[in-house]
């Protein structure tokens, strides 16, 4: 939750700006961390008509992993897409299932209604209110942190990792996803979302707004809310706030860095093919518009690229040209913290894996190599891998 640790003194200000944004509720502007805090007049009002929760730290608290409900409970802090089986967006419904309202008659709602045993594992069942998509994709909210540096990495440089053909007959065959910029209509590397929806933090966060929570921006003014209207209920520059606050949050240091078997696991980490999709290392530009970002060596252990997992992973809904099956590389920074931050565990898209070992044993696809390397080891160095991991 905190700034990153070289944040100029001239956007602290606009951090803590963006900081009381993200613990808005849009409906009445309380803060959502205590009474103290006088209401965000600017922002009451904003919320709806329909919208899945009424503000950012509501589905991203602390900033972290949110955690599946428990059985019977509503999935309220995830995003449920649906579409027609050309991934097109339902009539009525939009491209996001949402079941609350501020005015108006709610969507059907999506309910965690059991797990189904697949071996050892276990996999999500829902249930739905009204009738229950043909196609969806059931997405929990990730963590925010680093999202400015992975913003600020050359797309040259996640273009180079890409093999969409699998030219080099790894088994891995990673692909970048081109989205149109909402702001210039260029065509950009998609960075954001689990499907690499977004090119730029801004939209992603616009994307957001609108999509989870019914707020307009001049960047989404109500694509998904309803008929596009002229007013704009968010000023831009609190959006200007809430996207600095989001790409300036500091990402933690590794830690364990004198364990001997999480050295030994980084080692196994790059052995066993795993960097392959997780690429630990990246330069960041020169030319990013905040200078905290510019010039910085990463660790997120992403390439940003799509990849087929398999259909044991796969929804039932083609986004714009992403398959079901295909996710984008999840960034492993800071995965160790989860527990710490978000109170348990829970990975992969929808929170099944309750565990960094059944994250890793859920892979198909692209990460089936991987897997059964992983599966061959002998249990001391499954050990070793799951130290490292939680080293970071």
């Amino acid at each position: 939750m905190q700034m990153a640790t070289n944040l100029s003194s001239m956007h602290g200000q606009t951090f803590v700006r963006g900081r009381r944004v993200h613990h808005t509720d849009f409906g009445d502007g309380s803060h959502d961390e205590g009474g103290d805090n006088r209401a965000f007049d600017d922002l009451a009002g904003a919320l709806g008509p329909r919208y899945v929760n009424r503000s950012c730290a509501a589905c991203h608290e602390r900033n972290g992993r949110a955690m599946p409900p428990s059985v019977g409970e509503e999935l309220d802090q995830y995003v449920v897409r649906v579409g027609d089986a050309t991934g097109a967006p339902v009539p009525e419904l939009g491209a996001v299932l949402r079941s609350r309202v501020t005015d108006g008659e709610p969507e059907s709602a999506a309910r965690l209604s059991g797990w189904t045993a697949v071996g050892d594992l276990r996999a999500p069942a829902y249930a739905f209110t009204g009738e229950a998509p043909a196609h969806y994709s059931v997405r929990i909210a990730p963590q925010l942190v680093g999202m400015g540096l992975l913003e600020a990495i050359p797309e040259a440089d996640v273009q180079a990792l890409a093999d969409p053909d699998d030219a080099n007959g790894d088994g891995i065959s990673g692909r970048m996803r081109i989205v149109e910029d909402v702001e210039t209509g260029e065509r950009r590397l998609g960075r954001f979302g689990w499907k690499a929806a977004e090119p730029r933090v801004a939209h992603q966060v616009a994307a957001a707004l609108d999509m989870d929570m019914g707020v307009r921006t001049s960047l989404r003014p109500g694509d998904d809310v309803g008929p596009d209207v002229d007013d704009v209920e968010l000023d831009d520059a609190h959006l200007r706030d809430l996207t600095a606050y989001v790409s300036l949050l500091g990402v933690s240091a590794r830690r364990g860095l004198a364990s001997v078997d999480a050295l030994r696991g980084e080692a196994l980490f790059a052995e066993i093919g795993c960097a392959a999709c997780h690429t630990p290392t990246f330069r960041t530009s020169s030319f990013h518009p905040h200078a905290e970002l510019r010039d910085q060596t990463t660790h997120p252990y992403t390439d940003l690229l799509l990849h087929d997992m398999g259909p044991r992973l796969a929804s039932t809904l083609i986004e714009g040209g992403a398959s079901a099956a295909e996710w984008r590389t999840a960034p492993l920074w800071n995965i160790g913290l989860t527990a710490r931050v978000s109170g348990a565990e829970a990975y992969l898209h929808d929170g099944r894996a309750r565990s960094l070992e059944e994250a890793i044993l859920w892979r198909g696809g692209a990460g089936a190599a991987a897997r059964a390397a992983y599966l061959a080891l002998p249990d001391d160095r499954r050990g070793e891998l799951i130290a490292f991991l939680r080293s970071l």
